[in-house]
């Protein structure tokens, strides 16, 4: 699963899954290029690379801002004249408040990193791979379980997350011309800050809080290696990748 001579972005590289992902790509042989609002966690990030930091690039970036994610390509252009991997990962959740309460600013701050934010960096990545010789390339969109069911007082957060499996798909298939494969990881429960809270204990469907069973997110930075790894001809459309126990699959 060599990446050796390919360039992969990682967006909200900055903690959590991004940063695992970015550190298992470097690991890897790819040069990879840090994305995220804050400078800061993104040099941290690129130290914890060791001997591989030297292909890591640090951009500040804030997808949500197409103006800044054209600049963030146009650095990618400019540095390796080409990109191969785009994972797509960048991603805000609002603190769970009754749908009645939700402030229409929270509602629009997630839809704008995580679904317009998506669009930005896919767009893009479309612009470039469609251009570049060889031509192609690969993006995977961080979908969520949320992708598939809901957790309570979360309508921000799915709906975007759902929205980002109807953007894959297309994507998907608007892709195919330019060998452009487009996918879709949906992870459930990875110990991160994000979803600390989750082993602490998180509102279940019937209003009762329980703790949930979490998984280590070494795990999931592996998998998001191996669709990289593929040749353009051969996709995994959806790969959900999941804690074995957390309440998703029946009816918890």
């Amino acid at each position: 699963m060599s990446g050796e001579g390919k360039v992969a972005l990682v967006t909200g590289a900055g903690s959590g899954i991004g940063r695992s992902s970015a550190l298992a790509l470097l690991r890897a042989g790819y040069s990879v290029v840090l994305a995220g609002r804050r400078e800061e966690p993104l040099q941290e990030t690129a130290g914890l690379a060791g001997d591989a930091a030297d292909r890591a690039l640090v951009v500040p970036t804030d997808v949500a801002d197409p103006g800044s994610v054209e600049a963030l390509f146009a650095r990618i252009k400019e540095t390796h004249g080409r990109i191969d991997v785009v994972f797509n990962n960048a991603g805000l959740n609002a603190p769970g408040v009754l749908f009645e309460d939700l402030e229409f600013e929270r509602w629009k701050q997630v839809v704008d990193v995580n679904l317009t934010g998506t669009f930005n960096c896919a767009q893009q990545a479309f612009r470039l791979m469609k251009a570049q010789t060889p031509m192609g390339g690969r993006i995977i969109n961080n979908g969520s379980i949320s992708a598939h069911a809901p957790r309570p007082d979360s309508a921000p957060y799915t709906a975007t997350k759902h929205a980002i499996t109807g953007l894959t798909k297309t994507l998907s298939l608007d892709g195919r011309k330019y060998d452009i494969a487009v996918s879709q990881i949906d992870i459930g429960n990875a110990v991160t800050e994000m979803a600390a809270r989750m082993a602490k204990g998180v509102k279940q469907a019937s209003g009762e809080i329980k703790a949930e069973a979490m998984m280590d997110v070494e795990k999931v930075a592996e998998a998001v290696v191996y669709m990289a790894s593929l040749p353009l001809d051969t996709n995994i459309q959806f790969m959900t990748i999941m804690a074995t126990k957390m309440p998703f699959v029946g009816r918890g």
